[in-house]
């Protein structure tokens, strides 16, 4: 009785297909191998993402200069 025949998961795979349709599952596993990468990433300390890099300071701009205005 506690065993699980191949008709058990031939239902249990088509309930997940009902609930989540044949586009969404591959999203969903994406999600969960994403998501165990990084759990196993901060685990070990290490990380094979690059860092992104900061943007560099804004320079620095003179002022503008303000239009003269011609005398008539």
């Amino acid at each position: 009785m506690g065993e699980f025949s191949i008709f058990h998961w031939l239902i249990v795979l088509a309930i997940v297909l009902i609930f989540f349709g044949g586009r969404r599952i591959p999203e969903v596993m994406k999600g969960l191998g994403e998501g165990i990468r990084s759990f196993k990433e901060g685990i070990s300390g290490t990380s094979t993402t690059p860092q992104p890099q900061p943007p560099p300071p804004p320079q620095a701009q003179p002022p503008a200069e303000k239009p003269s205005e011609e005398k008539k």
